[in-house]
């Protein structure tokens, strides 16, 4: 003999069942999106060392660069 879940229990676990599916999806595309930008800071770090070849051949190796004001002065001795 079958027995048959009430319509009120049917619907709470099928509820329950489509948030569980859609967190997975969730988890899913943020995981994606990290990836996407972890990419990303790999560009970043690469155009920023090529920016900083250039630097050092223009100002050279011991300037330091205030990055608010643009100011480009020569490494102080500690």
């Amino acid at each position: 003999m079958s027995k048959t879940l009430s319509k009120e229990q049917l619907e709470l676990l099928q509820g329950l069942q489509n948030e569980f599916t859609q967190s997975k999806m969730e988890i899913a595309d943020l995981e994606i999106k990290k990836s996407d930008i972890i990419a990303n800071i790999s560009v970043i770090k690469e155009r920023f060392a090529e920016q900083e070849i250039s630097l050092m051949e223009e100002f050279g190796a011991d300037s330091v660069i205030n990055l608010q004001t643009g100011e480009v002065s020569p490494k102080k001795e500690k």
